[in-house]
């Protein structure tokens, strides 16, 4: 990702639903002006989600996400219809297309009722209108469209009438902007940051990761001043330092040397513990990570990360962790995995589910994720907290927020190193 891209987490995720050959492919290349999806006349051709992040006036910077059928027949076709609907969880806008011609099936109603039900902005697009002998203006579909399908918008792909209209719908219908801040209350013009990040056989060549390169930002946008060094020379860092930190940000894996190095007056916390207050979810993994504490012997745990990426031979998330956990806990758990867009809908057996910092994943997506753990009763935390934990600094490295360290206090009478 170019450092001044929006990332793919901030854009509005727009979602095109339908049955086979109902044109999502097509309404979508005709919404964005470019062939972004494949179109044919065979039935199922688009087989798995199809993500293109652009911009798209009037709306912004968006990701466009094009849906196999939720039509589709056969086992095989039965896991598209599944990854079908779990684009759900993670789209800001839902567009249901609809033959203006064939009228409305009974799968087209249960994605409408699926909508309501996950509380997702939706707009009902009839294509292929110009088939339907209506007035060039689409003011009629035969068969017409139930009123629980709301104010549909009348369409065609193949002559781009409607299209002007469905953008403007779309962007009537978008979800209120909040405007969230990484450091919201913790940092002030004029203060100078120490960020500790470590370039290691896991660090991406070239460049920073996300969350490191989103902060640098955040830190600018206050203008504040910034250090950033690699664990490795911290020491001599702040040996020479006439000023001191406001605040220390280090990679979650690096808090055990980190913290003991950076003083205690000087309040310490992690990329990715940060990541999980700004998606809303430091309370919820806070509580989580005392599950560590009492694992039974033969416990399972889930490690989902929300990128997908080459696993090196010491990598966090299938190493260093379950390492720390086996250590810290005494157990022999078993650990399943997942990444990208996969995530265990049932979480039922697990005993603990550890979740990334989430920089990959919209704000929608990731509460989905902690609401299927807390419906579940399955404790949740993430890389940071759970690093922190293990390490005896829990206190320490959420002491930046005050109103969660309020909540967790935290007996510092054990340390792993």
């Amino acid at each position: 990702m170019a450092f001044n891209e929006t990332p793919a987490a901030q854009r509005i995720h727009i979602a095109f639903f339908g049955r086979r050959n109902v044109g999502k492919s097509s309404l979508m290349n005709a919404v964005t002006g470019q062939d972004l999806a494949v179109v044919s006349e065979v039935k199922g051709t688009t087989t798995d989600p199809v993500y293109k992040t652009m911009e798209l006036l009037p709306l912004g910077p968006v990701m466009m996400i094009d849906t196999p059928g939720i039509d589709d027949e056969g086992e095989l076709g039965r896991l598209r219809v599944k990854k079908s609907r779990q684009v759900l969880n993670k789209a800001d806008i839902a567009v249901l297309i609809v033959d203006a011609a064939a009228g409305i099936c009974q799968e087209e109603q249960e994605m409408l009722a699926l909508f309501r039900e996950k509380k997702v902005p939706f707009l009902v697009a009839c294509n292929k209108a110009d088939l339907t002998g209506a007035a060039p203006g689409f003011q009629a579909c035969v068969p017409p469209v139930p009123p629980s399908f709301g104010s549909p918008v009348y369409v065609s792909a193949k002559t781009g009438t409607g299209i002007e209209e469905l953008k403007n719908r779309l962007a009537a219908i978008k979800p209120p902007e909040e405007e969230k801040d990484l450091l919201e209350g913790l940092v002030k013009p004029g203060d100078f940051i120490l960020l500790v990040t470590p370039v290691d056989e896991s660090a991406p060549k070239g460049r920073l990761i996300l969350p490191q390169q989103q902060t640098i930002r955040a830190l600018l946008g206050h203008g504040c001043l910034s250090l950033v060094v690699r664990e490795s020379e911290l020491k001599d860092a702040l040996a020479g330092l006439r000023q001191k930190p406001a605040l220390a940000i280090t990679d979650s894996q690096a808090f055990g040397i980190v913290s003991s190095l950076i003083p205690e007056d000087i309040p310490l916390t992690s990329f990715s513990i940060l990541f999980a207050r700004y998606k809303g979810n430091l309370a919820q993994c806070a509580a989580g990570v005392r599950a560590l504490d009492n694992l039974p012997p033969h416990s399972r745990i889930l490690i989902s990360e929300g990128c997908t990426h080459h696993r090196q031979c010491n990598d966090i998330g299938t190493v260093k962790l379950p390492g720390w956990i086996r250590e810290f806990s005494g157990c022999e758990p078993s650990f399943s995995y997942t990444s990208g867009t996969g995530f265990e809908e049932d979480l039922a057996s697990f005993d603990l589910v550890i979740h990334c910092g989430a920089c990959m994943l919209n704000e929608r997506e990731m509460k989905y994720r902690l609401a299927c753990a807390r419906e579940q009763g399955v404790p949740m935390t993430n890389y940071g907290i759970a690093i922190a934990h293990m390490h005896g600094i829990l206190k320490r490295s959420l002491s930046p927020f005050s109103d969660i360290a309020a909540l967790f206090e935290e007996p510092e009478d054990h340390e792993y190193k």
